[in-house]
Protein backbone atom coordinates (compact mmCIF):
# COMPACT_ATOMS: atom_id res chain seq x y z
CA UNK A 1 0.00 0.00 0.00
CA UNK A 2 1.26 3.39 -1.20
CA UNK A 3 1.48 5.37 2.53
CA UNK A 4 2.88 9.10 1.25
CA UNK A 5 4.30 10.75 -1.33
CA UNK A 6 6.66 13.83 -1.03
CA UNK A 7 7.01 15.60 -4.92
CA UNK A 8 9.82 18.66 -5.22
CA UNK A 9 10.61 20.85 -8.13
CA UNK A 10 7.92 19.05 -10.34
CA UNK A 11 6.49 20.72 -12.51
CA UNK A 12 4.06 23.24 -10.97
CA UNK A 13 4.83 21.29 -7.60
CA UNK A 14 7.34 22.71 -5.67
CA UNK A 15 7.11 21.19 -2.45
CA UNK A 16 3.72 18.89 -1.54
CA UNK A 17 3.11 16.04 0.37
CA UNK A 18 0.63 13.28 -0.75
CA UNK A 19 -1.02 11.53 2.46
CA UNK A 20 -3.00 8.23 1.36
CA UNK A 21 -4.76 5.77 3.19
CA UNK A 22 -6.51 2.47 3.02
CA UNK A 23 -9.28 2.31 0.81
CA UNK A 24 -10.53 4.89 -1.25
CA UNK A 25 -8.28 7.98 -1.83
CA UNK A 26 -10.00 11.24 -4.57
CA UNK A 27 -7.76 13.81 -5.51
CA UNK A 28 -9.29 16.99 -6.72
CA UNK A 29 -8.87 20.49 -7.83
CA UNK A 30 -8.92 22.60 -10.22
CA UNK A 31 -7.85 21.81 -13.86
CA UNK A 32 -4.15 22.80 -14.46
CA UNK A 33 -4.02 22.82 -10.76
CA UNK A 34 -1.22 20.16 -10.67
CA UNK A 35 -3.39 16.77 -10.04
CA UNK A 36 -1.82 14.94 -13.19
CA UNK A 37 1.63 15.76 -11.68
CA UNK A 38 0.22 13.04 -8.88
CA UNK A 39 0.15 10.51 -11.62
CA UNK A 40 3.52 11.49 -13.03
CA UNK A 41 5.21 11.34 -10.00
CA UNK A 42 4.11 8.24 -9.04
CA UNK A 43 5.06 6.80 -12.35
CA UNK A 44 8.59 7.80 -11.41
CA UNK A 45 8.64 5.91 -8.52
CA UNK A 46 7.41 3.21 -10.61
CA UNK A 47 10.45 3.57 -13.18
CA UNK A 48 8.72 5.51 -15.72
CA UNK A 49 10.84 7.32 -18.42
CA UNK A 50 12.32 10.54 -17.08
CA UNK A 51 12.11 13.71 -18.97
CA UNK A 52 13.99 17.01 -18.35
CA UNK A 53 10.81 19.30 -19.09
CA UNK A 54 9.07 17.99 -15.84
CA UNK A 55 11.52 19.87 -13.81
CA UNK A 56 10.54 22.67 -12.37
CA UNK A 57 11.70 26.04 -14.17
CA UNK A 58 14.54 27.14 -12.00
CA UNK A 59 15.39 23.99 -9.94
CA UNK A 60 18.13 21.98 -10.14
CA UNK A 61 16.18 18.85 -10.30
CA UNK A 62 13.40 17.14 -9.29
CA UNK A 63 12.49 14.92 -6.71
CA UNK A 64 9.93 12.47 -5.38
CA UNK A 65 9.66 9.78 -3.01
CA UNK A 66 7.53 7.67 -1.38
CA UNK A 67 6.88 5.25 1.38
CA UNK A 68 4.86 2.12 0.63
CA UNK A 69 4.00 -0.58 3.04
CA UNK A 70 4.81 -4.29 2.04
CA UNK A 71 3.64 -7.63 3.11
CA UNK A 72 5.97 -9.56 4.82
CA UNK A 73 7.34 -12.35 2.42
CA UNK A 74 5.96 -10.42 -0.97
CA UNK A 75 7.71 -11.10 -3.58
CA UNK A 76 8.96 -7.36 -3.78
CA UNK A 77 10.41 -7.83 -0.32
CA UNK A 78 12.66 -10.67 -1.70
CA UNK A 79 13.49 -9.05 -4.90
CA UNK A 80 14.25 -5.31 -3.16
CA UNK A 81 16.60 -7.40 -0.30
CA UNK A 82 18.22 -9.34 -3.14
CA UNK A 83 19.26 -5.31 -4.87
CA UNK A 84 20.74 -4.58 -0.73
CA UNK A 85 17.39 -2.65 -0.17
CA UNK A 86 16.35 -2.52 3.84
CA UNK A 87 13.06 -2.28 5.07
CA UNK A 88 12.10 0.00 7.53
CA UNK A 89 9.87 -0.88 10.13
CA UNK A 90 7.66 -3.04 7.12
CA UNK A 91 7.96 -0.09 4.77
CA UNK A 92 9.97 0.19 1.25
CA UNK A 93 11.46 3.88 0.74
CA UNK A 94 11.55 4.86 -2.73
CA UNK A 95 12.77 7.88 -4.07
CA UNK A 96 13.74 9.48 -8.19
CA UNK A 97 15.71 12.13 -8.90
CA UNK A 98 15.63 14.05 -12.54
CA UNK A 99 18.36 16.61 -12.97
CA UNK A 100 17.22 19.68 -15.25
CA UNK A 101 19.86 17.53 -18.17
CA UNK A 102 17.85 14.56 -17.86
CA UNK A 103 19.56 12.33 -16.24
CA UNK A 104 17.94 10.35 -13.71
CA UNK A 105 18.79 8.23 -9.98
CA UNK A 106 16.78 5.92 -8.02
CA UNK A 107 17.17 4.79 -4.49
CA UNK A 108 15.43 1.94 -3.09
CA UNK A 109 15.74 1.29 0.96
CA UNK A 110 18.99 3.56 1.39
CA UNK A 111 20.47 2.29 -1.92
CA UNK A 112 21.21 3.64 -5.69
CA UNK A 113 19.53 0.49 -7.97
CA UNK A 114 19.23 1.02 -11.59
CA UNK A 115 15.48 2.64 -12.67
CA UNK A 116 14.46 -0.94 -13.98
CA UNK A 117 14.28 -2.17 -11.09
CA UNK A 118 11.33 -0.39 -9.59
CA UNK A 119 9.95 -1.09 -12.96
CA UNK A 120 10.24 -4.65 -11.86
CA UNK A 121 8.85 -3.96 -8.44
CA UNK A 122 5.75 -1.85 -9.72
CA UNK A 123 4.19 -4.81 -11.61
CA UNK A 124 3.68 -6.46 -7.50
CA UNK A 125 3.11 -3.09 -6.03
CA UNK A 126 0.67 -0.80 -8.28
CA UNK A 127 -1.57 -1.11 -11.17
CA UNK A 128 -2.04 2.35 -12.93
CA UNK A 129 -4.91 2.63 -15.24
CA UNK A 130 -5.67 5.54 -16.95
CA UNK A 131 -6.13 7.52 -20.28
CA UNK A 132 -2.60 5.96 -21.54
CA UNK A 133 -3.54 2.76 -20.31
CA UNK A 134 -7.12 2.99 -21.99
CA UNK A 135 -5.25 3.55 -25.39
CA UNK A 136 -3.51 0.62 -24.56
CA UNK A 137 -6.35 -1.90 -24.19
CA UNK A 138 -7.34 -1.68 -27.29
CA UNK A 139 -4.45 -2.86 -28.91
CA UNK A 140 -5.44 -6.59 -30.02
CA UNK A 141 -2.16 -7.61 -28.03
CA UNK A 142 -2.99 -5.97 -25.02
CA UNK A 143 -6.97 -7.70 -25.22
CA UNK A 144 -5.71 -11.28 -24.95
CA UNK A 145 -3.09 -10.07 -22.67
CA UNK A 146 -6.02 -9.19 -20.21
CA UNK A 147 -7.81 -12.06 -20.86
CA UNK A 148 -5.20 -14.29 -20.55
CA UNK A 149 -4.52 -12.91 -16.62
CA UNK A 150 -8.47 -12.86 -15.79
CA UNK A 151 -8.33 -16.49 -16.98
CA UNK A 152 -5.51 -17.32 -14.39
CA UNK A 153 -4.09 -20.69 -14.21
CA UNK A 154 -6.29 -22.24 -16.91
CA UNK A 155 -4.42 -20.67 -19.30
CA UNK A 156 -1.21 -20.19 -17.57
CA UNK A 157 -0.31 -23.57 -17.26
CA UNK A 158 -0.76 -24.37 -20.76
CA UNK A 159 0.74 -21.36 -21.89
CA UNK A 160 3.77 -22.19 -20.02
CA UNK A 161 4.23 -25.27 -21.60
CA UNK A 162 3.12 -23.83 -25.29
CA UNK A 163 6.18 -21.36 -24.47
CA UNK A 164 8.88 -24.19 -23.72
CA UNK A 165 7.67 -26.04 -26.73
CA UNK A 166 7.63 -22.95 -29.07
CA UNK A 167 11.16 -21.78 -28.43
CA UNK A 168 12.20 -25.67 -28.76
CA UNK A 169 10.82 -25.33 -32.12
CA UNK A 170 12.38 -21.95 -32.76
CA UNK A 171 15.61 -23.56 -31.87
CA UNK A 172 15.00 -27.24 -34.23
CA UNK A 173 14.41 -24.50 -37.36
CA UNK A 174 17.01 -22.83 -37.12
CA UNK A 175 19.37 -25.88 -36.53
CA UNK A 176 17.90 -26.96 -39.47
CA UNK A 177 18.14 -24.15 -41.22
CA UNK A 178 21.90 -23.82 -40.66
CA UNK A 179 22.50 -27.24 -42.02
CA UNK A 180 20.78 -27.49 -44.93
CA UNK A 181 21.88 -23.72 -46.28
CA UNK A 182 25.04 -24.50 -45.25
CA UNK A 183 25.95 -28.02 -46.73
CA UNK A 184 28.47 -26.67 -49.57
CA UNK A 185 30.58 -25.40 -46.51
CA UNK A 186 29.77 -28.02 -44.10
CA UNK A 187 30.82 -30.30 -47.12
CA UNK A 188 33.90 -28.60 -47.65
CA UNK A 189 34.87 -28.05 -44.09
CA UNK A 190 34.56 -32.08 -44.07
CA UNK A 191 37.04 -32.58 -46.91
CA UNK A 192 39.70 -30.53 -45.20
CA UNK A 193 38.99 -32.50 -42.15
CA UNK A 194 39.31 -35.43 -44.12
CA UNK A 195 42.77 -34.52 -45.37
CA UNK A 196 44.65 -33.77 -42.40
CA UNK A 197 43.23 -36.36 -41.02
CA UNK A 198 44.62 -38.72 -43.37
CA UNK A 199 47.62 -36.79 -43.49
CA UNK A 200 48.49 -37.57 -40.53
CA UNK A 201 47.18 -40.98 -40.15
CA UNK A 202 50.39 -41.67 -42.98
CA UNK A 203 53.05 -40.08 -40.74
CA UNK A 204 51.76 -42.08 -37.55
CA UNK A 205 53.63 -39.38 -34.95
CA UNK A 206 53.81 -40.53 -31.62
CA UNK A 207 53.26 -38.22 -27.91
CA UNK A 208 57.05 -36.82 -27.58
CA UNK A 209 58.64 -38.40 -30.45
CA UNK A 210 59.57 -34.84 -32.08
CA UNK A 211 61.75 -34.43 -28.90
CA UNK A 212 63.21 -37.83 -28.43
CA UNK A 213 64.16 -37.86 -32.28
CA UNK A 214 65.86 -34.52 -32.04
CA UNK A 215 67.89 -35.72 -29.36
CA UNK A 216 68.82 -38.64 -31.14
CA UNK A 217 69.95 -36.41 -33.64
CA UNK A 218 72.12 -34.64 -31.97
CA UNK A 219 73.92 -37.47 -30.50
CA UNK A 220 74.46 -38.92 -34.17
CA UNK A 221 75.69 -35.80 -35.45
CA UNK A 222 78.58 -35.49 -32.60
CA UNK A 223 78.99 -39.52 -32.63
CA UNK A 224 82.63 -39.62 -33.02
CA UNK A 225 83.53 -36.21 -30.79
CA UNK A 226 81.42 -38.47 -28.34
CA UNK A 227 83.10 -41.27 -28.63
CA UNK A 228 86.73 -40.03 -28.06
CA UNK A 229 85.28 -37.86 -25.22
CA UNK A 230 83.96 -41.09 -23.78
CA UNK A 231 87.47 -42.91 -24.18
CA UNK A 232 89.74 -39.72 -22.83
CA UNK A 233 87.40 -40.20 -19.90
CA UNK A 234 87.60 -43.76 -19.75
CA UNK A 235 91.64 -43.95 -19.67
CA UNK A 236 92.19 -40.68 -17.03
CA UNK A 237 89.78 -42.64 -14.76
CA UNK A 238 91.07 -46.82 -15.27
CA UNK A 239 94.00 -46.28 -17.35
CA UNK A 240 94.91 -47.21 -20.82
CA UNK A 241 95.93 -51.13 -20.56
CA UNK A 242 98.30 -49.95 -23.74
CA UNK A 243 100.51 -47.81 -21.73
CA UNK A 244 101.55 -49.76 -18.24
CA UNK A 245 103.39 -46.28 -17.02
CA UNK A 246 100.27 -43.88 -16.94
CA UNK A 247 99.13 -42.57 -14.19
CA UNK A 248 95.06 -43.31 -13.77
CA UNK A 249 92.89 -41.59 -11.50
CA UNK A 250 91.58 -45.01 -10.00
CA UNK A 251 95.35 -46.43 -8.88
CA UNK A 252 96.09 -42.36 -7.41
CA UNK A 253 92.90 -43.19 -4.97
CA UNK A 254 93.60 -46.44 -4.13
CA UNK A 255 97.00 -45.72 -3.45
CA UNK A 256 95.30 -42.77 -0.90
CA UNK A 257 93.28 -45.14 0.57
CA UNK A 258 96.08 -47.40 1.13
CA UNK A 259 98.37 -44.78 2.99
CA UNK A 260 95.39 -43.89 5.26
CA UNK A 261 94.45 -47.74 5.93
CA UNK A 262 97.64 -48.27 7.49
CA UNK A 263 96.74 -45.46 10.59
CA UNK A 264 93.12 -45.09 10.55
CA UNK A 265 93.55 -46.96 14.07
CA UNK A 266 94.70 -44.11 15.57
CA UNK A 267 92.28 -41.41 14.83
CA UNK A 268 88.48 -41.65 14.03
CA UNK A 269 88.58 -38.32 11.95
CA UNK A 270 90.89 -39.71 9.81
CA UNK A 271 89.15 -43.40 9.84
CA UNK A 272 86.28 -41.24 8.41
CA UNK A 273 87.93 -39.65 5.65
CA UNK A 274 89.32 -43.42 4.72
CA UNK A 275 86.40 -44.75 4.35
CA UNK A 276 85.01 -41.27 2.09
CA UNK A 277 88.05 -42.11 -0.07
CA UNK A 278 86.61 -45.32 -0.75
CA UNK A 279 83.27 -44.56 -1.64
CA UNK A 280 84.97 -42.37 -4.57
CA UNK A 281 87.07 -45.33 -5.52
CA UNK A 282 83.54 -47.04 -5.80
CA UNK A 283 82.33 -44.37 -7.81
CA UNK A 284 85.10 -44.14 -10.29
CA UNK A 285 85.61 -47.42 -11.24
CA UNK A 286 81.94 -47.52 -11.73
CA UNK A 287 81.85 -43.60 -13.65
CA UNK A 288 84.44 -45.79 -16.08
CA UNK A 289 82.39 -48.46 -16.52
CA UNK A 290 79.43 -47.11 -17.71
CA UNK A 291 81.91 -44.72 -19.72
CA UNK A 292 83.02 -47.83 -21.66
CA UNK A 293 79.70 -49.01 -22.39
CA UNK A 294 78.63 -45.57 -23.49
CA UNK A 295 81.29 -45.53 -26.03
CA UNK A 296 80.57 -49.68 -27.15
CA UNK A 297 76.83 -48.66 -27.83
CA UNK A 298 77.56 -45.47 -29.36
CA UNK A 299 76.01 -45.94 -32.85
CA UNK A 300 77.80 -43.93 -35.53
CA UNK A 301 75.71 -45.20 -38.51
CA UNK A 302 75.73 -42.39 -41.30
CA UNK A 303 72.25 -44.51 -42.53
CA UNK A 304 70.85 -44.22 -38.91
CA UNK A 305 71.13 -40.30 -38.94
CA UNK A 306 69.58 -39.98 -42.19
CA UNK A 307 66.76 -42.17 -41.51
CA UNK A 308 65.87 -39.61 -38.23
CA UNK A 309 66.05 -36.59 -40.28
CA UNK A 310 63.77 -38.17 -42.78
CA UNK A 311 61.46 -38.89 -39.72
CA UNK A 312 61.34 -35.39 -38.06
CA UNK A 313 60.75 -34.14 -41.82
CA UNK A 314 58.00 -35.47 -41.52
CA UNK A 315 57.17 -34.40 -38.27
CA UNK A 316 57.98 -31.06 -39.09
CA UNK A 317 55.40 -30.97 -42.06
CA UNK A 318 52.72 -31.90 -40.04
CA UNK A 319 53.44 -29.31 -37.00
CA UNK A 320 53.91 -26.47 -39.83
CA UNK A 321 50.25 -27.10 -40.62
CA UNK A 322 48.23 -29.00 -37.45
CA UNK A 323 50.32 -27.19 -34.37
CA UNK A 324 53.13 -26.09 -32.64
CA UNK A 325 54.74 -29.23 -31.74
CA UNK A 326 53.49 -33.10 -32.14
CA UNK A 327 51.37 -33.10 -29.11
CA UNK A 328 49.15 -29.85 -30.30
CA UNK A 329 48.71 -32.36 -33.60
CA UNK A 330 47.91 -34.89 -31.76
CA UNK A 331 44.67 -32.77 -29.96
CA UNK A 332 44.12 -31.28 -33.46
CA UNK A 333 43.58 -34.64 -34.70
CA UNK A 334 41.15 -35.48 -32.09
CA UNK A 335 39.12 -32.73 -32.49
CA UNK A 336 38.84 -33.07 -36.20
CA UNK A 337 37.77 -36.44 -36.20
CA UNK A 338 35.08 -35.50 -33.37
CA UNK A 339 34.24 -32.77 -35.99
CA UNK A 340 33.98 -35.02 -39.11
CA UNK A 341 32.18 -37.04 -37.49
CA UNK A 342 29.11 -34.83 -36.90
CA UNK A 343 29.65 -33.36 -40.23
CA UNK A 344 29.44 -36.79 -41.90
CA UNK A 345 26.06 -37.52 -39.81
CA UNK A 346 24.39 -34.28 -41.25
CA UNK A 347 21.86 -36.58 -43.30
CA UNK A 348 21.32 -38.48 -39.95
CA UNK A 349 20.77 -35.19 -37.78
CA UNK A 350 18.52 -33.64 -40.47
CA UNK A 351 16.40 -36.79 -40.32
CA UNK A 352 16.49 -36.37 -36.35
CA UNK A 353 15.69 -32.58 -36.53
CA UNK A 354 13.27 -33.12 -38.98
CA UNK A 355 11.10 -35.40 -36.77
CA UNK A 356 11.81 -33.14 -33.57
CA UNK A 357 10.35 -30.67 -35.41
CA UNK A 358 7.06 -32.72 -36.71
CA UNK A 359 6.81 -33.32 -33.27
CA UNK A 360 6.38 -30.63 -32.00
CA UNK A 361 4.03 -29.08 -34.12
CA UNK A 362 1.87 -31.50 -33.47
CA UNK A 363 2.26 -30.55 -29.94
CA UNK A 364 2.05 -26.85 -30.35
CA UNK A 365 -1.84 -27.70 -31.99
CA UNK A 366 -2.67 -29.59 -29.25
CA UNK A 367 -1.31 -26.80 -26.57
CA UNK A 368 -2.99 -24.22 -29.05
CA UNK A 369 -6.12 -25.60 -29.00
CA UNK A 370 -6.34 -25.81 -24.95
CA UNK A 371 -5.80 -22.60 -25.04
CA UNK A 372 -8.48 -21.53 -27.09
CA UNK A 373 -10.68 -23.75 -25.13
CA UNK A 374 -9.60 -21.93 -21.55
CA UNK A 375 -9.29 -18.70 -23.55
CA UNK A 376 -12.87 -19.56 -24.97
CA UNK A 377 -14.28 -20.61 -21.61
CA UNK A 378 -12.64 -17.27 -19.83
CA UNK A 379 -13.95 -14.50 -22.29
CA UNK A 380 -17.22 -15.59 -21.47
CA UNK A 381 -16.51 -15.38 -17.89
CA UNK A 382 -15.12 -11.95 -18.50
CA UNK A 383 -17.45 -10.82 -21.01
CA UNK A 384 -20.79 -11.22 -18.37
CA UNK A 385 -18.16 -9.77 -15.91
CA UNK A 386 -18.05 -6.13 -17.86
CA UNK A 387 -21.79 -6.55 -19.20
CA UNK A 388 -23.25 -6.72 -15.50
CA UNK A 389 -20.47 -3.53 -14.56
CA UNK A 390 -21.88 -1.63 -17.65
CA UNK A 391 -25.56 -2.15 -16.18
CA UNK A 392 -24.18 -0.46 -13.17
CA UNK A 393 -22.41 2.22 -15.32
CA UNK A 394 -25.78 3.70 -16.67
CA UNK A 395 -25.51 1.15 -19.78
CA UNK A 396 -27.97 -1.38 -19.26
CA UNK A 397 -28.44 -2.50 -22.84
CA UNK A 398 -24.78 -2.88 -23.81
CA UNK A 399 -23.23 -6.39 -24.57
CA UNK A 400 -19.67 -7.31 -24.18
CA UNK A 401 -18.07 -10.72 -25.89
CA UNK A 402 -15.03 -11.67 -27.03
CA UNK A 403 -14.24 -12.75 -31.03
CA UNK A 404 -11.36 -15.25 -30.38
CA UNK A 405 -10.36 -16.27 -33.89
CA UNK A 406 -7.53 -17.91 -36.15
CA UNK A 407 -5.92 -16.96 -39.56
CA UNK A 408 -5.42 -20.20 -41.49
CA UNK A 409 -1.59 -20.29 -42.77
CA UNK A 410 -0.40 -23.26 -44.48
CA UNK A 411 2.75 -22.68 -42.53
CA UNK A 412 0.99 -23.10 -39.66
CA UNK A 413 -0.12 -25.37 -37.12
CA UNK A 414 -3.20 -27.42 -36.75
CA UNK A 415 -5.76 -26.41 -34.40
CA UNK A 416 -9.06 -27.87 -34.55
CA UNK A 417 -8.42 -29.61 -37.94
CA UNK A 418 -7.30 -26.39 -39.92
CA UNK A 419 -3.69 -25.09 -40.44
CA UNK A 420 -3.31 -21.47 -39.10
CA UNK A 421 -0.74 -19.05 -38.26
CA UNK A 422 0.64 -18.97 -34.63
CA UNK A 423 2.86 -17.43 -32.64
CA UNK A 424 4.77 -17.47 -29.33
CA UNK A 425 1.43 -16.69 -27.30
CA UNK A 426 -0.60 -19.24 -29.20
CA UNK A 427 -3.02 -19.18 -32.46
CA UNK A 428 -5.55 -16.77 -31.02
CA UNK A 429 -6.25 -13.42 -32.40
CA UNK A 430 -8.03 -11.89 -29.30
CA UNK A 431 -10.70 -8.89 -29.14
CA UNK A 432 -13.00 -7.30 -26.99
CA UNK A 433 -16.41 -6.26 -29.37
CA UNK A 434 -19.54 -4.35 -27.87
CA UNK A 435 -22.75 -4.20 -28.90
CA UNK A 436 -23.65 -0.86 -27.44
CA UNK A 437 -27.67 -1.26 -27.40
CA UNK A 438 -30.08 -4.36 -28.46
CA UNK A 439 -30.19 -4.46 -32.13
CA UNK A 440 -26.74 -3.32 -32.56
CA UNK A 441 -24.31 -5.87 -34.03
CA UNK A 442 -21.06 -6.27 -32.24
CA UNK A 443 -17.88 -4.15 -33.48
CA UNK A 444 -14.85 -3.12 -31.93
CA UNK A 445 -15.18 -1.40 -28.78
CA UNK A 446 -12.71 1.30 -30.73
CA UNK A 447 -15.18 1.61 -33.15
CA UNK A 448 -18.53 0.94 -31.63
CA UNK A 449 -18.50 3.24 -28.71
CA UNK A 450 -18.87 7.01 -28.42
CA UNK A 451 -16.37 8.63 -25.98
CA UNK A 452 -18.23 8.57 -23.49
CA UNK A 453 -19.31 5.03 -23.44
CA UNK A 454 -16.14 4.31 -24.34
CA UNK A 455 -14.80 5.37 -20.92
CA UNK A 456 -17.55 3.20 -19.30
CA UNK A 457 -16.73 0.11 -21.24
CA UNK A 458 -12.51 0.73 -20.07
CA UNK A 459 -13.35 1.29 -16.62
CA UNK A 460 -15.96 -1.72 -16.45
CA UNK A 461 -12.99 -3.33 -17.97
CA UNK A 462 -10.39 -2.04 -15.88
CA UNK A 463 -12.29 -2.99 -12.58
CA UNK A 464 -13.15 -6.34 -13.80
CA UNK A 465 -9.28 -6.89 -14.84
CA UNK A 466 -8.59 -5.37 -11.66
CA UNK A 467 -10.12 -8.05 -9.46
CA UNK A 468 -7.68 -10.12 -11.01
CA UNK A 469 -4.94 -8.60 -10.34
CA UNK A 470 -2.42 -9.55 -6.83
CA UNK A 471 -1.60 -6.11 -6.71
CA UNK A 472 -2.72 -3.83 -3.34
CA UNK A 473 -2.94 -0.50 -5.09
CA UNK A 474 -4.79 0.94 -7.92
CA UNK A 475 -4.73 4.01 -9.60
CA UNK A 476 -7.23 5.27 -11.55
CA UNK A 477 -6.27 8.88 -13.46
CA UNK A 478 -9.45 10.45 -15.07
CA UNK A 479 -10.76 7.42 -16.46
CA UNK A 480 -14.12 8.80 -15.83
CA UNK A 481 -13.63 11.47 -18.64
CA UNK A 482 -16.68 12.35 -20.62
CA UNK A 483 -19.07 10.47 -18.30
CA UNK A 484 -22.01 12.75 -15.82
CA UNK A 485 -25.03 12.11 -14.15
CA UNK A 486 -26.09 8.93 -13.13
CA UNK A 487 -23.23 6.96 -14.70
CA UNK A 488 -20.55 9.27 -12.83
CA UNK A 489 -22.48 7.98 -9.41
CA UNK A 490 -22.61 4.56 -10.67
CA UNK A 491 -18.51 4.72 -10.92
CA UNK A 492 -18.07 6.39 -7.71
CA UNK A 493 -19.79 2.79 -6.02
CA UNK A 494 -18.20 0.81 -8.07
CA UNK A 495 -14.67 1.99 -7.52
CA UNK A 496 -15.42 2.11 -3.67
CA UNK A 497 -16.30 -1.57 -3.70
CA UNK A 498 -13.45 -1.98 -5.40
CA UNK A 499 -11.92 -0.21 -2.63
CA UNK A 500 -13.19 -2.61 0.14
CA UNK A 501 -10.46 -4.93 -1.03
CA UNK A 502 -7.49 -2.91 -2.13
CA UNK A 503 -5.99 0.77 -1.69
CA UNK A 504 -7.70 3.05 -4.66
CA UNK A 505 -6.37 5.97 -5.80
CA UNK A 506 -8.81 8.15 -7.73
CA UNK A 507 -7.58 11.33 -9.80
CA UNK A 508 -11.10 12.78 -10.67
CA UNK A 509 -13.17 16.03 -11.54
CA UNK A 510 -16.45 14.40 -11.21
CA UNK A 511 -17.95 15.31 -7.75
CA UNK A 512 -20.30 11.95 -8.01
CA UNK A 513 -16.67 10.27 -8.04
CA UNK A 514 -15.57 11.99 -5.59
CA UNK A 515 -18.33 11.48 -2.80
CA UNK A 516 -17.89 8.05 -2.03
CA UNK A 517 -13.81 8.19 -1.25
CA UNK A 518 -12.99 7.61 2.14
CA UNK A 519 -10.86 10.63 1.62
CA UNK A 520 -10.52 13.37 -0.22
CA UNK A 521 -7.66 15.51 -1.23
CA UNK A 522 -7.64 18.93 -2.52
CA UNK A 523 -4.77 20.01 -5.06
CA UNK A 524 -4.85 23.89 -5.44
CA UNK A 525 -2.16 26.34 -6.34
CA UNK A 526 -0.87 29.64 -4.54
CA UNK A 527 -0.90 32.89 -5.81
CA UNK A 528 2.21 32.87 -7.51
CA UNK A 529 0.84 29.65 -10.04
CA UNK A 530 2.68 26.63 -7.52
CA UNK A 531 1.62 24.14 -5.88
CA UNK A 532 3.39 24.19 -2.11
CA UNK A 533 3.45 21.50 1.24
CA UNK A 534 0.29 22.99 2.23
CA UNK A 535 -1.46 22.80 -1.67
CA UNK A 536 -2.57 19.45 -1.11
CA UNK A 537 -4.19 19.00 1.90
CA UNK A 538 -7.30 16.57 3.42
CA UNK A 539 -10.48 17.59 2.90
CA UNK A 540 -12.96 16.76 5.61
CA UNK A 541 -16.14 18.47 7.26
CA UNK A 542 -17.14 21.60 5.78
CA UNK A 543 -13.85 21.65 3.70
CA UNK A 544 -15.27 18.64 1.76
CA UNK A 545 -18.01 19.94 1.29
CA UNK A 546 -17.21 23.41 0.14
CA UNK A 547 -14.78 21.41 -2.77
CA UNK A 548 -17.56 19.16 -3.78
CA UNK A 549 -19.86 22.35 -4.73
CA UNK A 550 -17.32 23.97 -6.86
CA UNK A 551 -16.65 20.88 -8.83
CA UNK A 552 -20.34 20.89 -9.31
CA UNK A 553 -21.57 24.37 -10.08
CA UNK A 554 -17.95 25.89 -10.29
CA UNK A 555 -19.39 28.20 -6.91
CA UNK A 556 -18.20 27.34 -3.39
CA UNK A 557 -20.82 28.85 -1.88
CA UNK A 558 -23.81 28.05 -3.76
CA UNK A 559 -26.59 26.98 -1.80
CA UNK A 560 -27.92 24.93 -4.52
CA UNK A 561 -24.28 23.30 -4.61
CA UNK A 562 -23.93 23.11 -1.59
CA UNK A 563 -26.98 20.99 -0.88
CA UNK A 564 -26.24 18.72 -3.81
CA UNK A 565 -23.08 17.93 -2.36
CA UNK A 566 -24.38 17.02 1.29
CA UNK A 567 -26.47 15.21 -0.82
CA UNK A 568 -24.01 13.09 -2.80
CA UNK A 569 -21.92 12.57 0.53
CA UNK A 570 -25.47 11.44 2.18
CA UNK A 571 -25.67 8.76 -0.98
CA UNK A 572 -22.31 7.66 -0.82
CA UNK A 573 -22.11 6.64 2.70
CA UNK A 574 -25.19 5.29 2.62
CA UNK A 575 -24.14 2.98 0.36
CA UNK A 576 -21.30 1.83 2.20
Amino acid sequence: MLEEMRIRSLGVIDDAVVELSPGFTAVTGETGAGKTMVVTSLGLLLGGRADAALVRMGAKNAVVEGRIAVPEGAAAVARAEEAGAELDDGTLLVSRTVSAEGRSRAHLGGRSVPVGLLAELADDLVAVHGQTDQQGLLKLSRQRQALDRYAGYAVAVPLGKYGEAYKRLRAVGAELEQITTRARERAQEADLLRFGLEEIAAVEPREGEDVELAEEAERLGHAEALASAAALAHSALAGNPEDPESVDAGTLVAGAQRALDAVRAHDPVLAALTDRIGEIGILLRDVAGELAGYADDLDADPLRLAAVEERRAALTGLVRKYGEDVSAVLAWAERGAARLTELDGDDERIGELTAERDALRAELGVLAQELTDARTEAAERFAAAVTAELASLAMPHARVSFDIRQTEDPEGVEVGGRTVAYGPSGADEVELLLAPHPGAPPRPIAKGASGGELSRVMLAVEVVFAGTDPVPTYLFDEVDAGVGGKAAVEIGRRLARLARTAQVVVVTHLPQVAAFADRQLLVEKTNDGSVTRSGVKVLEGEDRIRELSRMLAGQENSETARAHAEELLATARADA
